[in-house]
């Protein structure tokens, strides 16, 4: 596992395992939004801040409201990959990433537009991002 960057932009290194692929050999679908989410994890651990800590001092969670994703080439058993993480939008209650996985050639694999929801870990409802993650971001 491999991070790197600063605040606005994160990259995190994984390795394709056995069990991330199909029968082929080939990453399955749905894993590279694994992949993602743990680079968004990672990215927010990066700057200061643990998921379980924001559900309870802060009571608020970060939830996926939509996911927009390209596929433009397989990625196979034993790769390294890069999952390049940047927002590029920031609202009261929400922010929009930009994901990118490469393969060690830089060539792109996927690429995904998330926009991600701050909720109220007791009621489910949008909340205000906290200002310390906010003053984090700029």
């Amino acid at each position: 596992m491999n991070n790197e960057t600063g605040k606005k932009e994160f990259t995190l290194q994984v390795r394709v395992y056995y069990e991330d692929t199909d029968a082929g050999g080939v990453v399955y679908h749905s894993n590279y939004l694994n992949f993602m989410e743990r680079a968004r994890t990672e990215w927010l651990r990066h700057i200061g801040f643990e998921q379980h800590t924001l559900i309870e001092k802060d009571e608020i969670l970060f939830a996926v409201r939509k996911i927009s994703i390209d596929y433009h080439k397989p990625a196979l058993f034993n790769e390294l990959l890069n999952i390049k993480t940047r927002i590029i939008q920031s609202r009261r209650a929400s922010l929009v990433f930009e994901q990118i996985i490469f393969n060690q050639s830089e060539e792109t694999i996927c690429k995904a537009e998330i926009k991600i929801a701050c909720l109220n870990s007791n009621t489910m409802k949008p909340e205000s991002i906290p200002e310390t993650i906010l003053l984090e971001l700029n």
